[in-house]
């Protein structure tokens, strides 16, 4: 079974912890979890999404005026296991 989300990649754990909770503050499901080797960038940990939620998380992110952000992805995990990761757009 094929598994999609999204992902927000950060320099600093502090940022992706401050990111995770923000983004349960207004009701948007979010965990952390290992940042895919394909980013292959920042402080080894991301903060997961639904892709349903990526227009909101951006907008909260942007208000937030947080820093260290590498980028937001789109992953796609294929029945082994492996991660396809893309540029969110």
């Amino acid at each position: 079974m094929e598994e999609n989300f999204c992902i927000a990649a950060f320099a600093s754990r502090l940022q992706v912890m401050a990111l995770e909770e923000l983004l349960k503050s207004w009701g948007i499901a979010a965990s952390i979890v290992t940042t895919p080797r394909a980013v292959a960038l920042g402080c080894g940990l991301s903060v997961r999404f639904d892709e349903k939620d990526a227009a909101r998380v951006k907008a909260l992110y942007q208000a937030s005026g947080m820093g260290n952000l590498i980028g937001f992805y789109r992953v796609t995990r294929d029945r082994s296991g492996r991660a396809q990761v893309y540029p969110l757009r």
